[in-house]
């Protein structure tokens, strides 16, 4: 069974019904139900951030739960916990470019750690395909 990692940005086009900003590629591996979905707790620690902070709006989800719950209940993607080992993984990782997002580094080292496929809108992500990162751009 393919297994994927939704970056933050996939999430947030995914909760708010931005369907358009998701290619057809990106579309088609979300609504495959043989594949499995996750997410790092780290994307939705910034998820949460960027709700809380009036930078993302929904009337769907009226509270910070229940958009925190939808992830999970309504999209069936399952929250993988950022753990030990995803820490080790991160302390090998070079950052490429002068990319200094301590998020981003701690997603792409979760996708890393867990043998995940990282699927993500930002181009950064891509320069990490070098240290082990197997990555999806979604064009918009």
């Amino acid at each position: 069974m393919p297994r994927y990692l939704l970056d933050t940005n996939i999430l947030v086009f995914m909760i708010l019904g931005e369907l358009d900003n998701i290619s057809s590629d990106v579309a088609v591996i979300l609504s495959d139900y043989n594949n499995e979905l996750n997410t790092s707790s780290i994307s939705t620690i910034e998820l949460l951030s960027l709700y809380k902070n009036k930078k993302i709006r929904t009337k769907r989800y009226s509270t910070p739960t229940d958009f925190l719950n939808a992830i999970e209940d309504v999209f069936h993607i399952k929250i993988l916990p950022f753990s030990k080992s995803h820490l080790t993984t991160l302390s090998k990782l070079e950052p490429a470019n002068r990319h200094k997002d301590p998020f981003d580094h701690a997603i792409i080292a979760h996708a890393i750690a867990e043998k995940l496929t990282l699927i993500s809108s930002d181009r950064q992500f891509e320069n990490y395909t070098d240290q082990r990162l197997d990555f999806i751009y979604n064009k918009r």
